[in-house]
């Protein structure tokens, strides 16, 4: 005898080799023997063999009229033997029982399983529905599979280019834009990147990466909810006798920081470092600070950014010349003649702003022998940099001299090796397009102005940070534990060394209309300036504070992710000036071995690169550039030459200290849509 019975939501034929009151003994075809439960066999025959019946019924089942075995069913439960009488005749035949069952069972939107081998009829309107979602579904294929037919022929429907950056870094696995795809690259036998590319997804390199950028860190757009910049309600008295200029490039609209100089001439001199004041204005909580934390940083790239605050606030907070600004302000009193430190003074205050000095436009007139020798005539200096003549020498004697003390800290000198680079857009009047005109220039780190304004920030962020930390005061610290290999600088909540820079502590304070961190130091520091001792229980953030340590890991994360995108975009604009300058050779310096070659570092232009064979650290090359992947920003070179000898590792590093990162490759975009989550990763070579 042979049997029909339901196993694991299937139902398989075999001879029955015993048989108990609540089971049989099953041999199936492929010789495999089953203990079966009685009440899981629904069909037993003597023939044909099990395996010609369920062929047969399968057959029979596929030809049934589901609607009409609906129709023809009985209102309550019912048997597939029932179903099979009323279907096909009314003693039906064994492969008839069976495909009135296979046709039961596997149509569970036209009937309900009520145990084995027995059913009832689904509602009329849950039919209906079903129905209508089985058609919505097979319109959905139809629709996938026409979708990855016109991209495997190269052209882009309009819902999957609407849809790339979602597709290609977040991708919903269940939408159809996002099959199609993954049909379409299994066809063509392409990374998914590169067939969008070839269908015309991408409208330009430049915007690829912008509108990523956003999609990934600004989903909602980068526009500000209206709101006012609200007034300083102290009444702030007057810094008397103080005539205070800031040193920024000419683009810099968030102007936070202003220095001023008194008593020259008299033994003492007092300097002042002069800090913009929103956190006078708004406090933690407040709308502005949800958008200041939301954004924590400005984010810069070339031709464009995204401020943290809205620009009416900016302007509101900044230094701008020609009044007096509200201010967080640092006096450090200095011996005129040996520069022996004599104390230390924070206030609040309004701050007289007489000159905002560029020094894009200064540099090549404020020169360090203009700052060293009174009789050195100034050429082309303007009225106002004349007249702030002597503070400035005083400033850069005096950043020197800071600058020597910290670098006997460091145990060794900080070597400025490396310029900076600036890049301007021609015909950029806004938000880039990608297809401006792009001009690359050079100013030597370590500049005079740079070094004075640099060392001024350096004083006021470890003085702050050390006297927060004296206070009990928490704050947001900078730290670096040695200069070993491989000690980065962390972020913390305790005042501890920064071996890089060479100080007791280090907390960013100097720019709170630009960095987050600034801001939540500065209200700490508003506490320690109006509380004194008692400031650790006025300041908005308590020790151990919970909110204190959710805002350094979001700042940490957000920073890492807006530097990352500005080395991403400088090197697309240094691979578009290559590109428009027609530049196909350039010396470079290896700076870095690879396993199979190495990497380089351009002589004049801000580029890393790869560049085939094993090649000696230090060694000075002529190379020959490859393809330029405006996409991937990359590039490859060839060794043409091997041009002198090696460079030292002293000329080779740079020993800034501070966050000197460095894009030093290609961005690598790895999606893999097939098995996990499309995304992107930075690959510093």
């Amino acid at each position: 005898m042979f049997v029909l019975f339901e196993e694991a939501g299937k139902y398989l034929g075999g001879r029955v080799l015993s048989e108990a009151e609540a089971s049989a003994q099953v041999e199936l075809d492929t010789g495999k023997r089953l203990k079966v439960k009685s009440a899981h066999i629904v069909l037993r025959f003597e023939k044909p063999a099990p395996a010609e019946l369920i062929v047969e019924a399968r057959a029979l089942a596929a030809t049934m009229d589901l609607d009409l075995a609906w129709e023809f069913a009985a209102e309550g439960e019912f048997g597939f033997a029932d179903l099979a009488a009323d279907y096909f005749q009314a003693n039906p035949t064994q492969a008839q029982q069976a495909a009135a069952l296979f046709a039961l069972f596997e149509a569970p939107h036209y009937f309900r399983r009520a145990g084995k081998g027995r059913f009832k009829k689904a509602p009329a309107e849950i039919v209906q529905q079903a129905l209508a979602a089985i058609e919505k579904k097979k319109q959905v294929l139809a629709q996938i599979a026409e979708w990855a037919t016109q991209l495997v022929a190269g052209e882009c429907p309009a819902p999957v280019r609407e849809q790339l950056y979602k597709i290609l870094f977040k991708p919903d696995k269940n939408a159809p834009e996002y099959k199609a795809v993954v049909e379409a690259s299994r066809t063509a036998q392409r990374a998914p990147l590169e067939l969008l590319e070839r269908a015309g997804a991408i409208d330009s390199a430049y915007q690829f990466h912008w509108k990523r950028f956003l999609f990934e860190n600004f989903p909602k757009g980068t526009a500000f909810p209206a709101l006012a910049a609200p007034p300083i309600a102290d009444d702030l008295p007057l810094a008397e006798g103080v005539q205070a200029f800031s040193i920024d490039d000419s683009q810099t609209t968030e102007i936070d920081d202003a220095l001023s100089v008194q008593g020259l001439g008299t033994g003492t001199v007092t300097v002042g470092v002069h800090i913009a004041a929103p956190g006078l204005a708004f406090a933690p909580g407040t709308p502005l600070d949800q958008v200041a934390r939301a954004r924590m940083s400005t984010v810069y790239m070339p031709g464009h950014k995204i401020t943290m605050l809205p620009d009416a606030v900016v302007q509101t907070y900044t230094l701008l010349d020609g009044g007096d600004r509200p201010a967080v302000s640092l006096y450090a009193r200095y011996d005129e003649a040996t520069l022996e430190l004599q104390g230390t003074e924070t206030k609040i205050e309004r701050v007289p702003i007489v000159a905002n000095l560029r020094h894009d436009q200064l540099d090549s007139v404020i020169t360090q022998a203009w700052l060293e020798d009174a009789s050195v005539p100034g050429a082309d200096a303007p009225a106002i940099v004349t007249t702030l003549r002597d503070p400035l020498m005083f400033l850069f004697r005096l950043a020197k001299t800071l600058k020597a003390q910290r670098e006997v800290v460091r145990g060794k000198p900080e070597n400025f090796n490396r310029p900076d680079y600036n890049f301007r857009l021609v015909g950029n009047e806004g938000e880039p397009e990608g297809s401006e005109q792009v001009q690359i220039s050079t100013r030597q780190r370590g500049a005079p102005l740079d070094l004075i304004v640099s060392e001024a920030m350096i004083l006021a962020n470890s003085t702050w940070g050390s006297w927060l930390g004296e206070l009990g005061v928490p704050g947001l610290y900078r730290s670096q534990a040695s200069l070993a290999p491989g000690i980065k600088v962390r972020m913390g909540t305790r005042a501890l060394p920064h071996a890089g820079l060479g100080v007791k502590s280090y907390a960013w304070s100097t720019s709170p209309l630009r960095r987050y961190t600034d801001l939540v130091n500065q209200w700490q520091i508003i506490a320690a300036a109006r509380h004194g001792k008692t400031a650790a229980l006025a300041a908005p953030f308590k020790p151990k504070d919970a909110d204190l340590f959710s805002i350094l890991s979001g700042f940490d994360a957000a920073y890492s992710t807006y530097n990352a995108y500005q080395g991403g975009m400088e090197r697309f604009w240094t691979l578009k000036y290559l590109a428009q300058q027609g530049i196909t050779e350039l010396t470079a310096t290896v700076i870095k071995d690879l396993p199979n070659g190495a990497l380089v570092r351009a002589d004049t232009l801000p580029l890393v690169f790869p560049v085939a064979g094993q090649q000696e650290r230090g060694a000075h090359l002529r190379v020959k550039l490859g393809e330029i992947d405006e996409i991937a920003l990359d590039v490859h070179g060839t060794v043409l030459e091997r041009l002198d000898a090696l460079v030292d590792d002293a000329a080779l590093d740079d020993g800034a200290g501070e966050d000197d990162e460095e894009v030093a490759g290609p961005i690598a975009i790895a999606v893999d849509l097939s098995d996990s989550e499309a995304g992107t990763e930075n690959t510093p070579g």
